[in-house]
């Protein structure tokens, strides 16, 4: 019952403005500038196609989706379990959705800075990252988290950082070097 009378509610607060979530997701996009075709230039001035993917990007989607998806499964259940406990309910709920929220976050800094990398069209970059500022999801934790997957070495003198540390471990875990996918075996 209380389910019905929530969907009853979104359904007049949609009547209201006019717009569904996917229509108010794509009015977000067309906010932003329009972005020409991405393409980089080799040195003889033809355009280049981009690179395939690296597995260690799809890896690092794949793990940090996975653990993220756990952080709002966690939100779900104790959004319901604790409904009865409001100061309980704000505290975990927060939790678990902000925890999610740092594995997207570093997730897309991470693609955000590769892409950079690659040079790809700023305005489509912007498009992309649905932001007219993507810089701002790249944090020195995403660098770190992407020198860690690339297999970049550690500068002479300094300590490999944390992130690094993970990238490097979701890199080798979740990408095969013979050229097989390890990733579809793991599930």
């Amino acid at each position: 019952m209380a389910s019905h009378a929530r969907k009853n509610a979104a359904r007049r607060k949609q009547e209201l403005s006019g717009l569904n979530r996917r229509a108010a997701l794509q009015e977000i996009r067309n906010t932003l500038p329009p972005a020409s075709q991405a393409r980089r230039e080799g040195q003889s001035g033809t355009v280049v196609a981009p690179d395939a993917v690296p597995a260690e990007l799809v890896a690092l989607v794949q793990d940090f989706t996975r653990w993220g998806g756990r952080h709002l499964d966690e939100a779900a259940r104790v959004a319901q379990q604790y409904g009865d406990h409001p100061s309980e309910w704000h505290r975990l709920v927060l939790y678990a959705l902000t925890d999610a929220l740092a594995y997207n976050f570093l997730m897309v800094g991470v693609l955000v800075g590769y892409l950079q990398e690659q040079e790809v069209d700023a305005d489509l970059l912007c498009r992309h990252a649905q932001s007219p500022d993507p810089d701002r999801y790249v944090t020195p934790k995403a660098l770190d988290l992407l020198a860690g997957l690339m297999g970049r070495p550690v500068n002479e003198g300094e300590q490999e950082t944390t992130w690094q540390f993970i990238g490097r471990q979701i890199a080798e875990c979740g990408v095969d070097r013979s050229g097989g996918d390890e990733l579809a075996a793991r599930g």
